[in-house]
């Protein structure tokens, strides 16, 4: 990747000029999903270190033999003094490497957040450049139609297969070979599905990032029943009065 102007007879200022293979967003997508699950992993790691470290440090007014409770609200904190009430072997292994993991729950929570959040900013951005000199989305439906036409073919190079509404802020948009799960390496069956699905959690912050850009407060979520096919659901929050 070079940061050198580009040579004609590519134009900088047009929003649909492409300087990047588009490869490039199937790599990314490989990458980031791993490296969220770790990031998510290791930050609560160190999180749960640091909390058991402050809740074994004894207070300076604190008497050797009858050590003051943490208070209610510390995180880990009756635990971690429970632990050193036992000889402190959970703390002891926390603190040589061994800290607990996030259970399955809060590890997908952990990583949909982040992967969620970083779409988000993503499609911010495109819709705030590919957009700027269309005029503004007076209704909800025109703006859903650019995001399955023109966003979808900007990011995926296709557009939405199948668009259904019930007219009353539920959108649901098909896409029979969504472009980040049709190169997976998977087995057929329930399982590759399970695992695709984290895949399309940094699509939903972009969509839900691409109506934020055009004044449209949404929730979006997307589940796959066979690969590499894709279904996103759209709920738009009514405007309070």
């Amino acid at each position: 990747m070079s940061f050198d102007q580009p040579l004609p007879p590519f134009n900088a200022s047009d929003p649909t000029a492409t300087f990047l293979s588009t490869s490039c967003l199937d790599f990314l997508m490989i990458e980031l999903v791993p490296m969220t699950y770790r990031v998510a992993n290791e930050l609560d790691a160190s999180s749960y270190l640091s909390n058991s470290a402050s809740a074994s440090s004894p207070s300076p007014t604190a008497s050797a033999s009858s050590p003051s409770p943490p208070p209610a609200d510390a995180p880990n904190g009756g635990d971690a003094l429970a632990r050193r009430s036992n000889g402190g072997g959970e703390t002891a292994t926390a603190a040589a490497g061994g800290a607990r993991r996030l259970d399955e729950d809060e590890e997908r929570d952990a990583v949909f957040f982040r992967l969620e959040g970083l779409g988000y900013r993503v499609g911010l951005g495109l819709v705030e450049r590919f957009s700027r000199d269309r005029p503004r989305f007076n209704d909800t439906l025109d703006a859903i139609k650019f995001v399955c036409k023109d966003l979808w073919m900007l990011v995926f190079k296709k557009q939405v297969d199948n668009l259904k509404t019930n007219h009353r802020g539920v959108y649901v948009l098909t896409d029979n070979a969504f472009r980040p799960l049709s190169r997976m390496s998977v087995d057929p069956g329930a399982h590759a599905v399970v695992r695709a699905q984290p895949f399309l959690w940094f699509p939903c912050g972009v969509i839900r990032g691409a109506l934020a850009a055009m004044g449209i407060p949404a929730t979006v979520q997307a589940e796959s029943n066979e690969l590499p096919g894709a279904v996103f659901q759209i709920k738009t929050v009514p405007s309070k009065q």
